[in-house]
């Protein structure tokens, strides 16, 4: 047994967090695009069995071998789920890819649906996984790190590819520049519905927010090449998928790193 915990000690290791074996083909076009396969390796699939089989339902994130970072809002306790990992066409068998099912979900004890507060999940997954060139982790930002106004940060996901459209087969990546939060709770912005443990991002009516569908990932990048997942997709405007004045909002991380940290611990 201790071989085997000081093997994935080794692993782990190697591939570290937030560094893709492949990393990701940036750009500054203003609208969606298909990512680069395996480029954003701690992109998970979270898929309920509501509809009598297995359908993605939203997004998160990998944030160690066995815990999965998410939105309150996409867990219906009525439903079961799994998590597919190493994924980047959702429609076709992959190699490298694999699922788990989720052992223990734990949505924040002060979640509110209304208006969106503490919208933030940890799913323990049935088993851990083992890091490789497809399937890595993020890394988590420090306690109480604020973005600046206008940091390039990308969200990625198999949202929709349009307001109404239909919903993406390969991984979609898209630039969302943050907002500073004096912009955004400006009453013409989301106003008191951006609170200080929120990170805004995109709103200038042109960029597709609709690529991050809810529970998926803010990725921004650190000096040292890393990649934080900054934000939990959260919420947008019920108008469009980008709305001017009107970004995309995230809970951010930083905010719950403590929460997390107990979380994990004590499951």
């Amino acid at each position: 047994m201790t071989a085997l915990v000081v093997l994935a000690f080794l692993v782990a290791g190697a591939y570290g967090c937030g560094r893709p074996t492949f990393p990701p083909a940036l750009s500054r076009v203003v609208a969606g695009e298909d990512a680069r396969p395996h480029s954003w390796p701690w992109q998970i699939s979270l898929q309920s069995d509501s509809s009598g089989r297995w359908r993605h339902v939203c997004g998160g994130t990998l944030i160690s071998a066995d815990w999965v970072l998410t939105a309150a809002h996409c867990i219906d306790v009525r439903d079961n789920y799994r998590v597919e990992l190493g994924k980047h066409s959702l429609k076709t068998s992959e190699e490298g890819s694999t699922a788990r099912m989720a052992h223990t979900i734990i949505p924040h004890e002060n979640y509110n649906i209304l208006l969106s507060r503490n919208d933030i999940a940890l799913i323990k997954l049935s088993s851990p996984v083992t890091f490789s060139d497809t399937l890595m982790s993020a890394c988590v930002p420090d306690r109480g790190v604020v973005l600046p106004h206008g940091a390039p940060c990308y969200v990625t996901g198999w949202g929709r590819l349009s307001t109404s459209g239909p919903p993406a087969d390969f991984l979609q990546q898209a630039l969302l520049p943050v907002v500073g939060r004096d912009t955004c709770s400006q009453p013409d912005w989301w106003s008191v519905l951006a609170t200080d443990k929120m990170v805004c991002a995109g709103g200038d009516g042109v960029a597709a927010g609709c690529n991050g569908d809810s529970g998926g990932p803010l990725n921004c990048q650190n000096p040292d090449g890393s990649w934080d997942v900054h934000g939990v997709v959260s919420f947008g405007s019920g108008e469009g998928c980008d709305v001017l004045q009107k970004p995309t909002v995230f809970t951010q991380v930083s905010s719950y790193v403590d929460w997390i940290h107990t979380a994990m611990t004590n499951n």
